[in-house]
């Protein structure tokens, strides 16, 4: 350690003056006190790393003196010298903070080793408190990130959080987290990572529409040197970079059929081999799976695999869409006006009534995602201070009607139509629910959540 600066308080000026004249040999920066008061005016104007301190001392003790450094100035760490040392002492000055306790009379040997044993521990303390500064500020960013679309406090959010929480204390438990397309499904997963105890290790996001067939294999396991043609280096796949961590599949049915079944002998067996090799690699990675499809139609068309759902299945999170918890939308608004305000460098800071009476009557097929790039778009549009309707023409033009679907020359509410669907399936499928959520293109458990929500007994 550079520069590290010593303060020795101690009544006695013979030992004062020997021990500060040793630690200068040793090219130690050392300063001297013989009260109380006069250490108190150093450490106030100079970094002092260490100290030794007397524990007998005119004004008062050196147990006092010792409280007061650490409550002051906790960086400071404390060695206790004294003549009249016994176990108790001891004891109190280690619990009241000081790192090391030694008698009079001393030889230089025992100063010396007292402040390489200080100077470790004061360095690793300092890496520690760096670290966690760092991891800090890192998870800082990311929970404001987090928090910048779980904007809201209606029921249905409320709900999705508590069930994050629940299963983030978990430790390999997998999630299926289902919803509509820009629910925030990743904001979900990766929510979960960073409330459990693998939030310090690798979040792997994975979208499976993104890769052909032929690569996703490789990508997923990894290959060797040499195991096909293009292979020109040795190649680690998400299994592999998100180890420890959390693997999020998103849109799990686009990962082809074949590579299903390997990834459940994954999760069963906990191993996996790179493509090319043949040796085995431990595995312990926790998945989170999603998909804005249909559960039961992609099984019955065996786009999923039934024992893969079942196995990743252990805990569903459904999102519910924007429709569907109104109540958020003002929220929701008021928090992206402020957000793109700021990145866009405008000063709109008023929202026309009837903006917002607009936004919560239009029913969002692109849910919270479409939310944020409509605001977006009408704060650059926007030149005064109101955001007004004229800065929303998408919605007013015809190609996406707000408040109302239009039906046979009928304005009906959404509401409606979403009631008249429902029971008109169900009264086809003779009040079978499977059936009739297969009819409607949505899970069992959305069906019985719109059930209830719009009072439907049986018909």
């Amino acid at each position: 350690m550079n520069n590290f600066q010593i303060l020795i308080l101690d009544d006695d000026d013979f030992v004062r003056n020997e021990m500060a004249e040793y630690l200068q040999s040793l090219n130690i920066i050392t300063y001297t006190a013989g009260t109380p008061s006069e250490a108190y005016g150093i450490i106030g104007t100079t970094d002092i790393d260490l100290m030794l301190l007397d524990l007998v001392l005119p004004e008062t003790n050196g147990f006092h003196v010792l409280e007061k450094v650490k409550h002051e100035h906790p960086d400071i760490e404390v060695v206790i010298i004294s003549g009249h040392g016994d176990m108790e002492s001891s004891i109190k000055a280690m619990r009241l903070g000081a790192i090391d306790f030694f008698r009079k009379p001393f030889n230089p040997g025992e100063i010396y080793q007292a402040i390489e044993r200080s100077k470790n521990y004061i360095a690793l303390t300092r890496k520690v408190k760096e670290f966690e500064t760092h991891i800090e500020l890192i998870y800082k960013c990311l929970n404001k990130a987090l928090e910048l679309q779980f904007v809201g406090k209606s029921p249905q959010i409320k709900a999705v959080l508590e069930l994050m929480q629940k299963v983030a204390a978990t430790d390999n438990t997998s999630v299926f987290i289902s919803g509509e397309s820009g629910t925030g499904k990743e904001l979900v997963a990766k929510g979960i990572h960073l409330l459990s105890k693998r939030k310090n290790l690798p979040f792997c996001p994975v979208n499976c529409s993104a890769f052909p067939s032929a690569l996703f294999e490789s990508e997923f396991f990894g290959h060797t040197k040499g195991a096909f043609t293009g292979a020109v280096n040795d190649h680690k796949g998400f299994l592999e970079i998100s180890n420890n961590g959390t693997l999020f599949l998103d849109e799990i049915s686009e990962m082809p059929v074949d590579l299903q079944a390997k990834l459940l002998r994954v999760l069963e067996d906990r191993k996996f081999s790179r493509i090319g090799s043949t040796k085995l690699i431990d595995t312990d990675v926790r998945i989170i799976a999603s998909t804005n499809q249909n559960i039961h139609k992609l099984l019955d068309d065996k786009h999923l695999r039934k024992d893969l759902f079942y196995r990743l299945n252990a805990f569903e999170i459904y999102i519910p869409p924007l429709r569907e918890r109104r109540e958020d939308i003002p929220e929701l608004l008021r928090f992206y006006v402020n957000h793109y305000s700021l990145r866009l460098n405008k000063k709109c800071c008023s929202i026309d009534k009837n903006v917002e009476t607009m936004l919560v009557n239009y029913a969002f097929p692109g849910n919270v995602r479409e939310l944020r790039n409509i605001i977006e778009r009408a704060l650059i549009l926007c030149d005064d201070n109101v955001l007004k309707l004229r800065h929303f023409p998408a919605l007013k033009t015809g190609k996406k009607m707000y408040s109302a679907a239009q039906v046979d020359g009928m304005t009906l509410n959404l509401e409606v139509i979403e009631k008249n669907a429902i029971t008109s399936a169900l009264r086809q499928a003779k009040n079978n629910k499977a059936k009739a959520a297969r009819m409607l293109n949505i899970s069992r458990q959305a069906l019985d959540r719109r059930l209830g929500r719009l009072n439907i007994q049986s018909v």
